[in-house]
């Protein structure tokens, strides 16, 4: 064996032991769905996201005491590329192993950017297109007369530890929604279903995720389940592409799902998922280095196809914290961490990088966007608006490097784009703009019920996804509601104190006074009108502080991933 094949034999086993660490941690989930175990569940999730780091840290030092003195040696890397693409030839998620090689080898030498010499590199290709063997999955026909006997054979193949409350109820609720959502279809709309083999878990719930058909069509159908007091019963069906698109969004955190192989699952959700990018459908499945590599080439396949769209300041009011540019043909948005902050900002740059890692390791509940960092992206200077250009060089210097023709960024974030909620509102109807409005309140709650405190609750720190969701995109300033003092606004005992600009008691680190909740949001007075009468408790400081009680407990309120009207009766 030459040394280009013992590199490229230790990297693939490296490969092989992540991803069945990987998958021992995604099985756990099942047990810890059985025995209500949820701070297990979250605690799983936090060893699983730091899995694919401490594997490669592993991997590079075994390579660099076997090579020692060759270890940077370019041309030895070469052929262990080569040696390497015959290793894994073939296999479903390939492109999974291409990745872990570009990782290592991108620490191992530093690298800036792409190095095509050492590395896989290849834009014009879509990773899931050479796959041909289905996924594994149960398929049923649907009795005409009888359907609660289908899905009563379905609940019985997805066994667990516990028993169903009562598993004829729940089969009959079943198959009465799948009748009523899919009625429009004609008479006896329902005439199959297909569930993937793979039960997927997230926070407190496990989901059977497949489709449905008709006779001419089919939607997605996922189920919903959820472990009571009482046992195991079904809680929800999705058929709805938007509703199992939010599912599957990214402002939530990952699931848990023990698949042998990913590259086939993702065929499938693109077949019910048509509009989703593939780079989310791997992210949120836990594979976020292929999410992160899918996102680069597809948006680098666009960028090259249309040279004379430029790079532009994004839409919304401007941060203090972060300059946010878009290309307008692509939905992302791209932040770069600005030098200096100014008042009343306190925080530094390092200190927001640590908020966005933690957010990256926070259940998410459907409220907080995914943001990916990539360092040392390159684009060509051309291709930036002149103003969005002069702005970077007064602004993010510390993370803007010039090089030849070439704008360097060292770390930039990037997410999903979304209409900034203040823009939003004033481009709805009146009912558009109160049901966003309720939606921002509603975040607000579900992230408080998580532990999480936005801080800075201003309207431009929320987007609205393209499914009407408010999402938070602004991390600077959260932090957890465990650790806030919750206060009262102390009443005015003197006409001076009354008239005071300046608050007249002492405000310590960490006060929150929820009753000028209202003076930061800043909503016209008819949308304020209705938050408050909707989620009148955010205005309360009682409330946040019984809250503050619970979460100490350890009780953590149960967060739906969906809202009431898609519960079965």
């Amino acid at each position: 064996m030459t040394q280009a094949d013992a590199i490229a034999a230790q990297i693939r086993d490296a490969f092989d032991d992540y991803h069945a660490r990987f998958a021992a941690i995604s099985r756990r989930a099942q047990r810890r769905f059985e025995t209500r175990d949820w701070p297990g569940a979250r605690e799983d999730a936090a060893e699983r996201l730091g899995l694919y780091d401490t594997c490669i840290d592993a991997c590079g030092r075994r390579l660099a005491a076997l090579l020692g003195m060759q270890a940077h040696d370019r041309p030895l890397w070469g052929a262990a590329r080569g040696a390497y693409s015959g290793l894994i030839d073939g296999l479903i998620d390939v492109e999974l192993y291409k990745t872990f090689y570009n990782t290592l080898t991108r620490r191992f030498f530093r690298s800036r950017g792409v190095d095509p010499a050492i590395e896989f590199v290849a834009l014009d290709i879509e990773p899931t297109d050479a796959i041909t063997l289905p996924v594994a999955r149960h398929s049923y026909a649907v009795s005409e007369t009888r359907p609660t006997d289908t899905f009563m054979r379905v609940l019985e193949n997805y066994r667990f530890a516990v028993p169903y409350a009562h598993r004829t109820r729940c089969a009959a609720a079943i198959a009465i929604r799948l009748q009523d959502d899919l009625a429009h279809w004609g008479e006896h709309p329902v005439r199959g279903i297909e569930l993937l083999d793979t039960v997927f878990y997230r926070e407190r719930r496990a989901y059977l995720v497949g489709r449905v058909y008709g006779e001419h069509r089919f939607s997605p159908c996922v189920i919903a389940l959820v472990h009571g007091e009482d046992g195991i019963r079904a809680e929800a069906v999705l058929t709805r592409r938007a509703d199992v698109a939010q599912l599957f969004g990214v402002s939530r955190s990952y699931f848990q799902a023990d698949l042998p192989t990913v590259g086939d699952a993702v065929v499938f959700l693109r077949s019910v998922l048509p509009h989703k990018p593939i780079d989310e459908l791997y992210t949120v499945l836990g594979r976020a280095k292929q999410g992160k590599t899918e996102r680069y080439r597809s948006f680098f396949r666009y960028f090259h196809a249309h040279p004379a769209e430029r790079l532009v300041r994004a839409e919304g009011t401007p941060g203090m914290v972060m300059a946010v540019f878009t290309l307008p043909g692509q939905p992302l948005v791209f932040k770069v961490i600005r030098d200096r902050f100014e008042w009343p900002k306190r925080t530094t740059p390092v200190e927001v990088q640590a908020q966005y890692e933690r957010v990256f390791r926070l259940d998410r509940v459907g409220r907080l966007l995914d943001a990916q960092p990539f360092r040392h992206l390159r684009f060509p200077r051309a291709r930036f608006d002149p103003a969005l250009l002069e702005e970077l060089r007064a602004t993010c210097a510390g993370s803007l490097e010039e090089e030849g023709d070439d704008v360097v960024l060292r770390l930039c974030y990037v997410q999903r784009r979304l209409r900034p909620l203040d823009l939003y509102l004033r481009e709805q109807t009146a009912d558009g703009a109160r049901q966003a409005a309720l939606d921002y309140g509603q975040a607000i709650v579900d992230l408080a019920r998580n532990d999480i405190f936005p801080g800075d609750m201003l309207l431009k720190n929320f987007g609205v996804s393209r499914h009407r969701r408010v999402v938070f995109y602004d991390y600077d300033e959260i932090g957890a509601v465990s650790e806030c003092h919750f206060r009262e606004w102390p009443k005015p005992t003197s006409y001076e104190e009354q008239i005071a600009s300046e608050p007249w008691f002492h405000v310590a680190a960490g006060d929150v006074f929820p009753e000028r909740f209202a003076m930061f949001m800043a909503l016209p007075a008819p949308l304020a009108a209705a938050l408050k009468a909707v989620h009148g408790q955010l205005f309360d400081p009682q409330w946040w502080q019984l809250l503050q009680a619970q979460l100490r407990r350890g009780e953590w309120p149960d967060t739906p991933p969906y809202p009431e009207a898609l519960k079965l009766a």
